[in-house]
Order: structure tokens, then C-alpha cells, then sequence
């Protein structure tokens, strides 16, 4: 196949929209002007667009309070976006997919990027980039920190650069921009949508991760499985003085719960990890407390071990519940499953990212038990119609690791990735033995 090869000067317009976007992050669920400003540009390069309630078909997790969803959709009401867009989105209800159908037979291949943005008060250090060119986060209290920017970027490249191609294309090309992947919350919600029906190829996409510059792993062999609860333990306030026995106490509840979860056993099977991450309790040194907040994680690498710790989570707060006559809230607010990449689709993107000059080292499948991924669901529901699904990632030199203040990628980094992508369906076609 020959490698189609995208401008240098590209990079300039990717610059541009991963700067917009780091600018002006969106948390999970919120992301309003992003989505607008993807589906805009989508629709004026051809695409069909889908946006919001047209594709979160499941529930929606972890939605963030009316507030704070109120105060984003006002800023993306006063910034300059269509209005057509906003209209189709509501907190719990964003992002995008577009859909390339070309008429002509061929494999239906699909990619996915997240959006999202993280609840953490960027840098203003003069030593950080995006101070220094200012493009820090507008939005304070909130940052890219873990490259969702330019993953976006990405897309959006990929989208323009194939439109571009259209007339040597075949089947159809789906691109997924999907909401809330932070806290896992977006995969599950949008999986169901029909419009991901029928997919024969899924590729999906990270940069950096510990990864070097000019490294691409082809596949990995799956995410940690995971589950994130938010926990409410309501008890009966007294004072602590005069009539102590009548207070029913939350507060030492959620520390009985906190200690059972971290003295929960290692897994025989492998990798299990249970985090109490918050913990909230009590007004006043004299009152009994009758309230406590908790947020707790689970990690597993296989999804089966990951259940048997949702097992005995509940167990635990069933028997803090019944030991102080406390109620307890147990919300699920975000999970995701651990899936592999297939490694025949592994080894087809490996061939294609051999070609790319900036990359020096291709790795085609690699063990990665590190963190969660959402597009686990997207995977697991094309492996389960009979297609192929991969989860790759791209090298990049970080200024500071994933979910840091001062995070940020070398921006080169975007078009290796670009154009290892474009390039995909034609090696599918050579596969497939297909014309696009």
C-alpha cells in the first residue's frame, strides 16, 4: 500500500484546535462547546452528525450537579457556537459521532477519541507551556490534564484528512467523540446507540501514558476493570454530651467501612486494588455525626475479579448498616470492563505505523495493566458482533505525568498519530482484498 503522507503544515491547524479545547475544558457530561464546535466542523466537511440526545442511548452516571452543569452550558451559550447544537445536548447528554457512508461495499470501521477534561486548577507557572502561549485553562478548576485535547484533535484531523479521500474509500467511517470518559462514565451510556451497530473494526487511541517519544503500541491487552461509588451513610445527630446514646453515628460507620475496604485480601487470580479516595463526616466536635460521604474505587484485571470485590463492597456496607443503625446509599457512578485488544488488528495497525517516519519503534502488543478505559464497552460490543477491536497508544514526552497541574504533550506527537490512523482503512482494504 502506499502511505498516505499528511502536510507538516497541518500541524499548525491541529495546534489550533487542541489549544481551543485545552483553553476551554469541559468536565464529563458538560462538554458543550466542545461537542458544538466538533459537530460544526463535521457537518461542514459532509459528515452525518449526531450529537448528544441523539446518541446516549444508556444511563448516565456521575452527572454533575444542576449547578455546575447550569454554568457550563451558560458559557457555551455566550461563546460561539451554534445554538442548533446546544439544543440537541443537556448535562448527562453530549458528544458526538459522525458517520461517512460512501454506498460503496466495504468494512464499516470505526474510531474513538474522548473530550473530557479534569476537575484540577492548571498551572500558572511560567515554566508551564500553555502559560507561557496562552492557551491555560480559562476555566478555573478544571484542565486537560490527560491529553483528551488533543485526542479530540485527532478526530477531528482524522475526519477532515479522510473527507479529503472520500472517493477512495468504501463502506462506511465512524467517528466516535465520546463524552465522560473520566470516572468512566460516558462508554457505557453511548454503546447502545444503533448507530454503533455493525462495526467490523474499532480502533481507539491514547497519548502518552509512560510511553516514549516515537513509540506506537499497536495493542494492548486491556485496562484494569473498575467500579466507582459514591457512598451516603445517614445517621441521627445528638449531643455528644448529654444524650450520646440516642445519635446513631455516620461518621464512625464510614471508618468502620474505610477500614474493612482497605483489609480486603489480594485476588489469587490477579490484580485487584479497593481505594477509599474521600471521606466526609461530622459539623461539630460536640455533635454526633449524621452524615458521611464517601468516594470509593475498584480495580480488577479481569472484570470477574472486579465483581467479586462490587461483592464484597456491598457486603461491608450492609454490615456497617445493620452494626450502627445507620442508612446507607451505595450509587454507582461509573464502571468499565477489561478487554483486550484483538491481536490481528493489532499486528494490520503495527504494519501501518511502520511506515510512519517519526515513529522508530512499533510495538504490536503489549501487557498494560495500568488504569481504566471505557471504550472497553465499544470493544467488547464489536468483538461480540464478530469484528475486531484495538486499543493503541502513541509516545509522546510529557511535562508532567497523567492528571497533573503542570500536564502537557509535545504537539508533533498529534499528526504521527494522525496519519498512522488515515492510513488504516487502506491497509484494511489490502487485507480485505476490497477497492476504496
Amino acid at each position: 500500500m502506499n502511505f498516505l503522507t499528511v502536510e507538516k503544515d497541518y500541524l499548525q491547524v491541529l495546534r489550533e484546535w487542541r489549544r481551543d479545547f485545552h483553553k476551554f475544558p469541559e468536565p464529563g457530561w458538560l462538554e458543550f462547546r466542545t461537542s458544538a464546535i466538533i459537530a460544526e466542523n463535521l457537518e461542514a466537511w459532509g459528515y452525518e452528525v449526531y450529537v448528544g440526545k441523539e446518541i446516549v442511548h444508556g444511563d448516565s452516571m456521575g452527572v454533575p450537579d444542576k449547578v455546575l452543569a447550569d454554568a457550563f452550558y451558560k458559557k457555551a451559550i455566550e461563546s460561539d457556537v451554534s445554538s442548533k447544537w446546544l439544543e440537541k445536548m443537556e448535562a448527562g447528554k453530549t458528544g458526538v459521532i459522525a458517520v461517512l457512508d460512501t454506498g460503496i461495499q466495504g468494512p464499516t470501521i470505526a474510531y474513538r477519541v474522548d473530550i473530557d477534561a479534569l476537575p484540577i486548577l492548571e498551572s500558572s507557572e511560567e515554566k508551564h507551556v500553555p502559560q507561557q502561549l496562552n492557551f491555560r485553562s480559562q476555566n478555573d478548576g478544571f484542565m486537560h490534564a490527560c491529553g483528551h485535547d488533543s485526542h479530540a484533535t485527532i478526530g477531528l484531523g482524522l475526519a477532515q484528512q479522510l473527507m479529503k479521500v472520500k472517493d477512495k474509500l468504501c463502506g462506511k467511517i465512524i467517528i466516535i467523540f465520546q463524552p465522560a470518559e473520566e470516572g468512566v462514565r460516558g462508554g457505557s451510556a453511548i454503546v447502545a446507540s444503533p448507530l454503533l451497530d455493525k462495526i467490523d473494526y474499532l480502533c481507539a487511541l491514547h497519548i502518552g501514558t509512560g510511553i516514549p517519544k516515537g513509540t506506537f503500541v499497536a495493542g494492548v491487552d486491556g485496562f484494569l476493570a473498575t467500579t466507582k461509588f459514591d457512598v451516603t451513610i445517614k445517621g441521627v445527630a445528638a449531643h455528644s454530651g448529654i444524650n450520646a446514646e440516642q445519635g446513631k453515628n455516620a461518621l464512625l460507620a464510614s471508618a468502620q467501612a474505610a477500614l474493612a475496604l482497605h483489609s480486603l485480601p489480594p485476588h489469587s487470580e490477579g490484580v485487584a486494588r479497593v481505594n477509599v479516595g474521600t471521606l466526609e463526616a461530622g459539623s461539630g466536635r460536640n455533635i454526633i455525626p449524621s452524615l458521611a460521604k464517601m468516594q470509593l474505587e475498584i480495580r480488577g484485571e479481569t472484570t470477574a475479579i472486579n465483581s467479586f470485590y462490587e461483592e464484597r463492597v456491598e457486603q461491608i456496607f450492609n454490615g456497617v448498616a445493620a452494626m450502627y443503625d445507620v442508612e446507607v446509599q451505595l450509587e454507582k457512578v461509573g464502571y468499565a470492563l477489561n478487554i483486550p485488544s484483538d491481536q490481528q488488528l493489532a499486528k494490520i495497525l503495527k504494519e501501518t505505523a511502520i511506515q510512519q517516519p517519526s515513529v522508530k519503534e512499533v510495538i504490536e502488543y503489549r501487557d498494560f495493566k495500568a488504569g481504566s478505559e471505557d471504550a472497553t464497552f465499544l470493544m467488547q460490543k464489536v468483538q461480540k458482533q464478530g469484528g475486531l477491536a484495538c486499543y493503541s497508544i502513541i509516545g509522546t514526552n510529557l511535562a508532567a505525568g497523567h492528571h497533573h497541574e503542570e500536564f502537557d504533550i509535545e504537539e508533533e506527537d498529534m499528526l504521527s498519530a494522525l496519519e498512522i490512523w488515515v492510513n488504516v482503512p487502506f491497509k484494511l482494504y489490502e487485507e480485505l482484498k476490497v477497492n476504496g
